[in-house]
């Protein structure tokens, strides 16, 4: 495993960390020992690092991760976790209201349960589950997490960025007033290199790159029965519905042709994709078995991402919001 810089923190983090949205269970039936097992399995093998939320199965991803930080007793994890709005933003609005959205009484009452369901007694990351374009202007919420730090209960303030809108950390990241953004980047969804990546080297922001192999369609085993196998009502079920699934095997099935001279698999070019960028502290990826893990982590080698793919990446940009 390799490690690098988390902005200007100090910490030095595993390139690949653990996402634990699909052990919440929105994202099919879950094992909770079974998931146990494979964060034991993640952190014996080099991951430092675990990005988890409230919103992920309304806490039980973090209770799960805070099972495993209990029976771990090797070195340190940095767990990182976020709290949701008051109100979630439209997608639609450019310029939504940032000021009130996390009050004081808010913010304190997720770092306790936080704290609780993680079993810990301070969050290494505490990150604001949404972002606007104001918010380096409306700043009651950085009023309140300055004064959590002081007390001891969460280390590092961060921010996940809007789904699509990688533009709205551009400002915050340039001024550094947070240690780390979140942002969705992978093969699809270029846009965060243009602007946010060289303002998060400027400010000494640390970048965490989500979905990076697009909530799944980028490991590239999908065929056009895959979408009868996703369980009702879960996770990817929604986001693929009526004609995206379509649409998104087409893509890949493009894509797949495009890395096929210079890697075996499309799960593999995704990856080292996304490390390419050295602007990205870590990337977090689902991982639902040791197995998965070990296919992730074989990509943490160094190894140079083509420049000759990496020219021809910008035609297969893809900038759309299935969270909807």
């Amino acid at each position: 495993m390799r490690y690098r810089a988390f902005g200007r923190t100090g910490w030095q983090v595993s390139e690949i960390g653990f996402g634990g949205w699909q052990i919440g269970g929105q994202w099919g039936r879950v094992d909770d020992a079974a998931s146990v097992r494979t964060l034991l399995h993640a952190f014996d093998s080099g991951i430092n690092f675990v990005d988890t939320a409230e919103l992920y199965g309304a806490g039980h991803s973090e209770t799960v991760i805070g099972q495993a930080l209990r029976q771990w007793r090797g070195s340190g994890i940095y767990v990182a976790t976020k709290a949701q709005p008051t109100v979630w933003p439209n997608p639609d609005d450019p310029a939504p209201q940032m000021r009130g959205r996390f009050p004081d009484w808010h913010l304190r009452a997720h770092v306790e349960a936080s704290l609780r369901r993680l079993g810990v007694e301070r969050i290494d990351l505490f990150q604001l589950h949404s972002w606007g374009p104001a918010g380096h202007r409306e700043l009651d919420w950085l009023e309140t997490l300055s004064d959590l730090r002081v007390e001891g209960k969460i280390d590092q303030i961060g921010v996940s960025l809007r789904d699509n809108r990688p533009q709205e950390g551009v400002a915050l990241a340039r001024l550094g007033l947070v240690a780390s953004e979140q942002v969705i980047f992978n093969m699809f969804e270029q846009p965060p290199r243009d602007a946010l990546f060289p303002a998060a080297r400027d400010g000494g922001t640390a970048i965490i790159a989500r979905v990076p192999l697009d909530s799944g369609s980028l490991i590239g085993h999908w065929t056009e029965t895959s979408y009868e196998s996703f369980e009702q009502g879960s996770q990817p079920h929604q986001m693929f519905r009526g004609t995206r699934f379509a649409e998104t095997l087409a893509r890949v099935a493009a894509l797949k042709a495009e890395v096929a001279p210079f890697y075996s698999s499309l799960a593999e070019a995704a990856m080292r994709y996304v490390l390419a960028h050295d602007a990205v502290s870590v990337l977090i990826a689902g991982m639902k078995s040791p197995e998965e893990v070990d296919m992730n982590i074989r990509y943490s080698d160094g190894a140079e991402f083509p420049a000759e793919l990496m020219a021809r990446m910008p035609r297969h940009a893809w900038v759309r919001n299935f969270y909807r």
